[in-house]
C-alpha cells in the first residue's frame, strides 16, 4: 500500500529543508542569480523555518530577500587560522596578512562607491587609504608599484567576485596585473551590505588589541540570568559542532563541559535532524561526519598526490605517539617518495620538494583538527588515531591475509 498523501509531503518538506539548511552552512552567501540560483529558491521558500532554527540553536542570523539569502555565521573559536580566505578555490594560495588589509580597504572604497567601478578606480582609492599612518604603523605598505602588490589586489576583487559582491561587465584582472588594462565592475551593493557577520557596528567598538576587537563585535547581550547563559552556551557548542572539524572535550570550560555532558543528546539529534550530520561520539571529543562528504572545505582522504602524501603522514604521526619535527617529516617524504613515487607528479619526487609537501599535509591535518603545530613540531591530537595501520592477521591456514584497518580512536 503506498503511504498516505500527507506523510510524502511531509517527507518531500523534510528533503527540501535539509538541502536548504545544508546549502547555506556550505555557502552563507547564496545569490538569486548564476549558479546558486536553485538553492536559493530553496532557501527562500523555507526562510522561515531556517531562521527560527538557527536563531534559537546558533543565534546566527538569517537574512532572504528577492537578492540574495545571508547566514550571518560567527564562529565557535575566534582564534583558529586553518581556514583562511582564498581567491576562489581551495587550490588558490591564502590570504597573507596584506591581502586581508586590502580586503578590508576596498570593501571600505566599494560603500562609499557608486554602483559602477573600475579597477583602476578602486586601486587608487585603496592606495589612498593605505597611506593612513595607523596602516603604516602596521608594517603594511601598498603603493601598486610593483607587480606582486597588483596581484594582491587581484586576488581580492576574485573573492569579491566569488561572492557576488562585483559583478565583472568588462576586461579581465590578468590585463589589469601586467598594465595592459582595465576591468569595470558592477556593484552589488545590497549583497556588499550584507557582508560583515557582526552583532556591533565596529565603529562602536573601543578595545585596542585585536582579539578583544573581535570579542565585541560579536558579544551577546548582559548574562545576567541562567536562562540566558545557558542559551549562550547551546549556542556556542551547536557553532562548533556545526563548523569545526571535531569538538574536543579538553577545549571546553568546567561550565560547557558540563552542559554538553547533559545535553549531548539533545544538540547532536537537533544537527542530525536539519542536516544529516553524524555523531560521533568517543572519549575525547565530538565530530559530526558527514555521509555525504560535501559540507567541508578540507577532505581527508582525498585523490592525487597531496592526498595520498597527506595520508601517508597521517599514518607516520599516528603511529609516533608524540610530537614529530618538521624536518624528521620531510625525511619520512623522502623515504616515502622512494615507495611510491611512481604514483606521484613528477614535480613531487623532485629534491627540495619535501618541505613544501610536509607543509601542505600539516596544514590540511591541522585544519580538520587532526593535529596542532608550533614553528618546529607537529604533534597528533586524538582523532588521528583513525588513520593509524593495524597489524596484518592471517584468518585461517590457506585463507588471504586481512589489509590493514584504519583504527578509529577507543571510546
Amino acid at each position: 500500500m503506498s503511504a498516505p498523501l500527507a506523510e510524502v509531503l511531509e517527507g518531500q518538506h523534510a528533503a527540501e529543508l535539509r538541502k536548504a539548511a545544508r546549502a547555506l552552512l556550505k555557502q552563507p552567501l547564496l545569490l538569486a542569480r548564476g549558479r546558486s540560483a536553485d538553492e536559493f529558491r530553496l532557501v527562500r521558500r523555507h526562510a522561515s523555518e531556517l531562521r527560527e532554527w538557527f536563531d534559537r540553536n546558533t543565534g546566527w542570523p538569517l537574512q532572504v530577500d528577492a537578492e540574495a539569502a545571508r547566514l550571518r555565521k560567527i564562529p565557535g573559536v575566534f582564534t583558529d587560522p586553518t581556514h583562511p580566505a582564498r581567491e576562489a578555490t581551495r587550490a588558490a594560495a591564502p590570504f597573507t596578512r596584506r591581502r586581508y588589509v586590502l580586503l578590508c580597504l576596498a570593501l571600505a572604497a566599494l560603500e562609499r562607491g557608486e554602483g559602477q567601478t573600475a579597477l583602476g578606480r578602486l586601486a587608487d582609492q585603496v592606495v589612498l587609504d593605505a597611506a593612513d599612518p595607523q596602516i603604516a604603523q602596521a608594517g603594511i605598505q601598498f603603493t601598486l608599484d610593483r607587480r606582486d602588490e597588483r596581484l594582491d589586489l587581484a586576488a581580492v576583487v576574485k573573492l569579491l567576485l566569488s561572492l557576488g559582491v562585483l559583478r565583472r561587465v568588462a576586461g579581465d584582472e590578468e590585463a589589469y596585473v601586467s598594465g595592459a588594462g582595465d576591468v569595470l565592475y558592477d556593484v552589488e551593493r545590497r549583497v556588499l551590505a550584507g557582508l560583515l557577520a557582526v552583532r556591533r557596528g565596529p565603529s562602536t567598538v573601543h578595545a585596542e588589541a585585536f582579539a578583544d576587537r573581535l570579542s565585541e563585535l560579536v558579544a551577546e547581550t548582559a548574562l545576567d540570568s541562567d536562562e540566558l547563559r545557558f542559551r549562550a552556551m547551546r549556542r556556542a557548542l551547536t557553532r562548533r559542532l556545526l563548523d569545526d572539524p571535531v569538538l574536543y572535550y579538553d577545549e571546553l570550560s568546567d561550565a560547557e563541559l558540563g552542559y554538553l555532558t547533559r545535553q549531548r543528546g539533545f544538540l547532536t539529534a537537533r544537527i542530525t535532524e536539519l542536516t544529516g550530520l553524524v555523531p560521533e561520539v568517543r572519549a575525547e571529543g565530538i565530530a559530526m561526519v558527514d555521509p555525504d562528504d560535501d559540507l567541508t572545505d578540507v577532505r581527508m582522504p582525498e585523490q592525487g598526490t597531496h592526498g595520498h602524501i597527506t595520508l601517508l603522514l597521517a599514518e607516520h604521526l599516528a603511529a609516533a605517539g608524540g610530537p614529530v619535527t618538521v624536518g624528521r617529516l620531510a625525511l619520512r617524504v623522502r623515504e616515502l617518495a622512494a615507495e611510491h613515487g611512481g604514483f606521484w607528479a613528477k614535480s613531487a619526487r623532485e629534491p627540495g620538494m619535501e618541505a613544501e609537501l610536509v607543509e601542505q599535509a600539516v596544514a590540511r591535518l591541522a585544519a580538520l583538527g587532526l593535529v596542532s603545530r608550533t614553528a618546529d613540531e607537529v604533534a597528533p591530537r586524538p582523532a588521528l588515531a583513525r588513520y593509524a595501520v593495524g597489524e596484518t592477521v592471517v584468518l585461517e591456514p590457506g585463507t588471504a591475509t586481512v589489509p590493514a584497518q584504519r583504527k578509529a580512536s577507543q571510546p
